[in-house]
């Protein structure tokens, strides 16, 4: 690490811990040759998610269009707003931790079929019945009749 004040490339670390947002680590140095202090923060890099749209355009990752998808589906019923937070994190950590760069949208999507099944089943339905584009109602039972089934 490049000292700020003399430019000098070696530093030790004299104090380390986590930062207040619990995502970076900040780090005390000490340069070797003007012994001044210094402070440094480490990060987890995190490379960008390309979602791949039904038509084939392509679109960053956007976890807050995952959350107000979410919201929606789940608009009046008892579902706090955290546990749609924290689906929408386990999402993204997710599909970040896979090595694929590029993920289908269909993907995503059943990822949070998935999790609303066993939040709230209407929500699950409402979802399901705008993700899948339900074409008329035999297709919107058999989705129902699915649900049923796996219960």
């Amino acid at each position: 690490m490049k000292c700020p004040f003399c430019g000098h490339l070696d530093s030790k670390v004299v104090d380390s811990r986590p930062a207040e947002d619990g995502t970076s680590i900040r780090r005390r140095r000490e340069c070797l040759k003007c012994r001044k202090r210094f402070t440094t923060f480490e990060i987890m890099e995190s490379l960008p998610v390309v979602v791949i749209k039904k038509d084939g355009s392509r679109q960053s990752f956007d976890r807050s269009k995952l959350l107000n998808g979410m919201i929606r589906a789940c608009e009046k019923r008892p579902v706090p707003f955290s546990t749609l937070e924290k689906i929408a994190e386990e999402i993204e950590q997710t599909l970040q931790n896979e090595m694929d760069r590029e993920v289908p949208s269909s993907q995503i999507g059943e990822m949070v079929m998935d999790r609303l099944k066993n939040v709230d089943e209407v929500a699950y339905v409402r979802f399901a019945s705008v993700y899948r584009q339900f074409k008329d109602i035999s297709t919107f039972m058999a989705e129902l009749n699915k649900l049923l089934q796996e219960k």
